[in-house]
């Protein structure tokens, strides 16, 4: 926060993590960020996890060079975030907490008090001052919990942004931002675009000179970059051209036709994006789904469905309002293939999906006509 003095970074990196909200693998750890905003009053955005509250509140200590805060304000309940609030008022007796009223009655069930005696309850366009740092609010529902707000300092043109904007991986971490946000997005955030877009009018005229989310880093240069991109991914647009092949295969010969298909697709210079099913990380296969305008999903007839991890992967997509898509078929069966019929039933739910007009069917193995209809299943998905 070197471009902010009056604002100073208090969060914490945990690098014991192996999975994050017990589901996502995070190689290179997490960040649970929180700012300190330095004025006349002093405001401290959110906590962190519960096992970080020492070095966060000793962080705390080491920014304010003695003073005591006035503010802790809570934008998020959500654990990693809140985790470390009762000890923040342990240690901060006098300190007021600022929330929404719904995050007050999520204090209640998870520490046994909506600190009513040191509570300041703000709604969407509320504001308060600190001396030079005048806080706007704005309530920010569903992105990703019914309680969440946002801030934003009208002194630094600066939006707290909570969980909005976050990334894995722990701050510092030397990594692509857009990969690592765009699975944190799909994963966490992605059913609920239609409330991103609604923030998206609620923050329209406001200058933004830097973005604190409450993961990853702080983002300050060629913010139209990840505004476009957090944009996109709302909005369900397509952020890239190619075809995400997603298979999954019992003895190798489905493998063989998604395979197959890839080097037909490469032929006629088509990005191609390849995911075996059982083996990848499947936050990574939600990713590319999002990300590329077309997919192909190929497996085998299984107990008279699909393959589980197929099975998985479509519910995940399905999930998180899966749409905008143009969607292929490749299904095998030795006997009474039903995989294609199984695939379409479970994304009925889903808008807007084109169903190519060319599918696959596999009895066993591939055959010369098989050959034939990936040829033209490559042909239609390359126009």
């Amino acid at each position: 926060m070197n471009k902010f003095n009056d604002i100073k970074y208090v969060g914490v990196n945990d690098y014991q993590i192996d999975l994050f909200e017990g589901q996502y693998v995070v190689p290179n750890g997490m960040a649970y960020n929180s700012y300190a905003i330095i004025d006349e009053q002093i405001a401290v955005m959110d906590s962190v996890d519960a096992r970080f509250s020492g070095e966060w509140l000793a962080n705390i200590k080491t920014a304010l060079i003695g003073k005591a805060p006035d503010f802790l304000i809570v934008q998020h309940m959500e654990p990693d975030h809140s985790g470390s609030i009762m000890a923040f008022c342990k240690e901060y007796p006098s300190a007021k907490i600022v929330s929404s009223i719904k995050a007050f009655a999520m204090m209640k069930n998870y520490f046994k008090t909506d600190f009513s005696e040191r509570r300041v309850v703000i709604t969407d366009g509320a504001t308060l001052n600190l001396g030079k740092h005048e806080l706007l609010f704005k309530e920010a529902p569903m992105v990703h919990w019914p309680e969440v707000i946002m801030t934003y300092d009208l002194l630094d043109k600066i939006l707290f942004s909570a969980d909005a904007f976050g990334k894995f991986g722990a701050k510092g971490t030397d990594e692509d931002w857009a990969c690592e946000a765009r699975r944190y997005y799909f994963g966490i955030v992605g059913k609920y675009g239609l409330p991103v877009q609604n923030l998206f009018k609620k923050l329209a005229g406001l200058k933004i000179n830097a973005i604190c989310p409450l993961h990853g880093e702080i983002l300050s240069d060629n913010l139209s970059y990840y505004l476009d991109l957090y944009n996109t991914w709302s909005s369900y647009g397509v952020e890239s051209d190619g075809v995400l092949i997603a298979y999954t295969s019992v003895y190798g010969n489905t493998k063989k036709a998604a395979l197959r298909l890839q080097s037909l697709l490469k032929d006629k210079g088509v990005n191609v994006v390849i995911d075996d099913l059982a083996r990848c990380d499947m936050a990574e296969a939600v990713e590319d789904a999002f990300r590329y305008g077309k997919i192909v999903l190929a497996t085998t007839t299984y107990n008279g469905e699909i393959f589980p991890f197929m099975r998985e992967f479509i519910n995940h997509l399905v999930e998180r309002n899966f749409q905008n898509r143009t969607v292929a078929f490749i299904e095998n069966g030795s006997w009474a293939p039903t995989a294609t019929k199984v695939m379409k039933s479970m994304l009925e739910k889903c808008k807007n999906l084109k169903f190519a007009t060319t599918s696959v069917k596999i009895m066993s193995s591939p055959s010369d006509e098989n050959e034939l209809e990936l040829a033209n299943l490559a042909k239609e998905l390359s126009e």
